[in-house]
């Protein structure tokens, strides 16, 4: 097998790690994540945001952003051929989220890392339309993780295990869908998104999403969207966050393709790293289809 590249992993600066509620243990420890890598086979790992608390402890999201990018940018700089670095931004003010931007750019890091959304505010929120263009324009993907905090129905079911397995996800996929309905795939259409755990529950529901809308067209409820749902599902790129589930990684090229898969590790959420590259393995795919997820997918992404 050629080098496989691990699109989803983390870890975590001990300067924010420590202003976190959940994320003191084991994210910051950079050895162990370069044994797992080195254990595992893996060449490159991306390294994204897991989403977390650590702007209230600190201040606010610039502070965390500029402590986060620049630390996550000197780890790049150490080990520049294991490592992609994405960046996040202070997105409670829309200008120096350009301007932060612009930073990152200048750091030498390659990507975005964005949640699915902030407080309620969803990522078709015309406040990112800029940071779309700029990453148009500059070929920066953009890498989007859970939102962890306060994700979609915390409010009404607020619970140690149901919350991360259950409203994490919906509310990636309520992002998904809102991008959709906004149109953000059709004005920004060189935009490379790449969305954590198979885009949430959207292989799940595809079919709904697409005799729904036809339902609600003939009606004139829902607006022309010029495609099916499932149309623009083709657009966009997911990872398959350490799942070892061969059903879900079918139903996911059902939805998607191959091409647009991207192995992803979920380190250190998950730790077995090994299991989830022996479940790509196991797919009925050609040998070429394999080592796209594996890594191929994701080093074209950022050949370009």
């Amino acid at each position: 097998m050629k080098n496989i590249l691990d699109s989803h992993s983390h870890w975590m600066p001990q300067e924010v790690a420590e202003n976190t509620t959940f994320f003191k243990v084991q994210w910051s420890d950079f050895g162990a994540f370069l044994k797992a890598m080195d254990e595992a086979g893996i060449q490159k790992s991306a390294l994204l945001y897991p989403t977390s608390d650590a702007h209230i402890k600190m201040g606010s999201w610039l502070k965390l952003s500029q402590i986060y990018n620049q630390e996550i940018a000197k780890k790049v700089k150490e080990y520049p051929d294991r490592l992609i670095g994405a960046g996040i931004l202070p997105v409670d003010n829309d200008k120096l989220m350009l301007t932060e931007l612009k930073r990152i750019k200048d750091l030498g890091l390659k990507a975005i890392s964005l949640a699915s959304s902030y407080e309620g505010r969803f990522l078709d929120d015309e406040g990112f339309y800029p940071v779309y263009e700029f990453c148009q324009e500059e070929n920066l993907p953009i890498f989007v993780h859970s939102q962890i905090i306060n994700p979609i129905g915390f409010e009404r079911v607020d619970d140690p295990l149901i919350t991360p397995v259950v409203e994490y996800v919906f509310d990636m996929t309520v992002s998904v869908a809102k991008l959709m309905m906004a149109g953000i795939f059709t004005k920004f259409p060189k935009v490379k998104f790449i969305f954590g755990h198979f885009a949430g529950v959207v292989p799940f529901i595809k079919d709904r999403f697409d005799t729904t809308y036809q339902m609600l067209r003939q009606r004139q409820i829902v607006k022309d969207l010029g495609a099916l749902p499932s149309e623009f599902f083709k657009k966009i790129y997911v990872d398959t966050s350490g799942v070892k589930s061969v059903s879900m990684l079918n139903m996911a090229l059902e939805t998607f393709s191959a091409k647009q898969i991207l192995w992803g590790s979920d380190f250190p959420a998950k730790r077995d790293l090994k299991g989830a590259i022996d479940t790509i393995n196991k797919l009925d795919l050609s040998k070429e289809e394999k080592q796209g997820i594996l890594g191929e997918n994701l080093e074209k992404m950022f050949s370009r």
